[in-house]
């Protein structure tokens, strides 16, 4: 079990995005890292999570290795000045504080759109990360499954994940309810801006679709389409695209429309065609549903059931703070009576040793049976000795008085040579 819990943390709230860029880790960056932190610092608990909006690391050891692990970051990511990024991450060097962010964070609690259902996935490869590098023992396997059991209630027990609250995530949910009965529908993403680029990494979610990436500058959309698995489409190609898709969303910065009504009675449209306009200023001209079989969906349309999401993830908070405590209060518990398990495991070792010294000095001309006898007589006499410091320990452990209790123990059986004779 770590010494301490501690954390560092940089994020939509202490970071702008340029830094969060430079600072983002891949998965292959982050398998190196951990193995650096293990080599070079014995860390035995420690994991590291990274996404768009934020990059943490969380390990156990009694020393603040903040900057030295910050350093690390910036040699493995070719940041030279790292140094200079050192303020905007934030550092947390208590059990309990450190525990409660990576809580809050688990549960989407500290996400950009409060309640996002990706960041639960997110910390379940990180900590997958981790477990792959022996660098999960007791403490981090036990706080991670009490994480993954406290994410289930809330999605049992509370509104905190109902509905789609960022307008990326819920324009991927109205293409699945729209496409339903579309086989392997074929969309085209026209646009990868912020918005343009967070629908291209939803649409992971829509795993029997067939997706097209196009953009003004081809190496961008080519950079989001490649670890996506989408197809890149030359800008000069746009319109071929269009024609074939099924569903077109159009994210450009454009001062006049960029789908115009003339240009949509010129498909031939089969069945339906599905446009999303997410463009400010619209790039979409809202008289294409005039024609047969165009359906358009604009922001408003897309914003209006977002809010009603948001607001209802907002008044949930207080149900997931709640539960959240009471994991916490739960975690603790269990992490007070770890810390007398070696003090029982010495005391157990100290009276079995004592029974066996005594046992093999009296037994010497007993017959078979009498030492099968004698044997269980005092396994059991010792069972019931060690039984009352147990509770002991376990009763002080909840009155924050285990310490004492240990010393106590320690220096009545002399449980310091336990563990020098070892």
């Amino acid at each position: 079990m770590p010494n301490k819990f501690k954390a560092i943390s940089l994020s939509h709230k202490t970071a702008p995005v340029q830094i969060r860029e430079h600072i983002s880790l891949t998965e292959e960056e982050i398998r190196r890292i951990l193995q650096k932190a293990k080599d070079f610092f014995s860390l035995s608990d420690a994991l590291i999570l990274s996404t768009c909006n934020r990059t943490e690391v969380y390990y156990g050891h009694e020393l603040d290795l903040s900057t030295e692990i910050i350093k690390l970051i910036g040699l493995e990511k070719g940041v030279t000045d790292v140094v200079n990024y050192l303020n905007y991450f934030e550092v947390l060097n208590e059990d309990n504080q450190a525990i409660e962010h990576l809580f809050r964070v688990s549960m989407g609690l500290e996400a950009q759109v409060i309640g996002d259902i990706q960041i639960s996935n997110q910390v379940k490869r990180a900590y997958q990360a981790a477990a792959d590098l022996d660098m999960a023992g007791p403490f981090l396997h036990r706080l991670m499954h009490t994480i993954f059991f406290t994410n289930k209630r809330v999605v049992q027990e509370t509104a905190f994940r109902d509905g789609a609250a960022s307008l990326s995530y819920a324009t991927v949910e109205l293409i699945e309810s729209l496409t339903v009965n579309t086989f392997e529908p074929r969309i085209l993403l026209i646009g990868v801006g912020e918005i343009g680029e967070d629908v291209a990494k939803n649409m992971v979610h829509l795993p029997q679709a067939k997706v097209k990436i196009t953009n003004r500058t081809y190496s961008k959309a080519e950079e989001i389409a490649a670890p996506l698995g989408f197809e890149v489409v030359p800008f000069e190609n746009a319109l071929e695209a269009m024609k074939e898709a099924d569903v077109i969303v159009s994210s450009i910065m454009k001062n006049e429309p960029f789908i115009t009504k003339e240009l949509v009675k010129s498909f031939d449209i089969q069945s339906y065609k599905l446009f999303i306009d997410l463009s400010v200023p619209r790039s979409i001209e809202t008289t294409v549903e005039d024609v047969p079989g165009a359906i358009l969906y604009n922001v408003d349309n897309i914003r209006s059931k977002t809010s009603a999401a948001l607001d209802k993830r907002l008044g949930a908070i207080p149900a997931v703070e709640t539960i959240i405590e009471e994991s916490i209060a739960e975690f603790f518990n269990w992490k007070k009576e770890m810390m007398v398990s070696p003090t029982i495991n010495k005391l157990k070792q100290s009276l079995e040793q004592i029974r066996q010294e005594e046992i093999s000095r009296y037994l010497k001309n007993a017959d078979p049976k009498e030492q099968v006898l004698i044997e269980k007589i005092t396994k059991s006499m010792m069972q019931k000795i060690i039984k009352i410091p147990v509770i002991q320990l376990k009763a002080a452990c909840q009155r924050d008085q285990a310490e004492e209790m240990i010393e106590i123990l320690t220096d009545l059986f002399d449980l310091e040579k336990i563990t020098t004779e070892k």
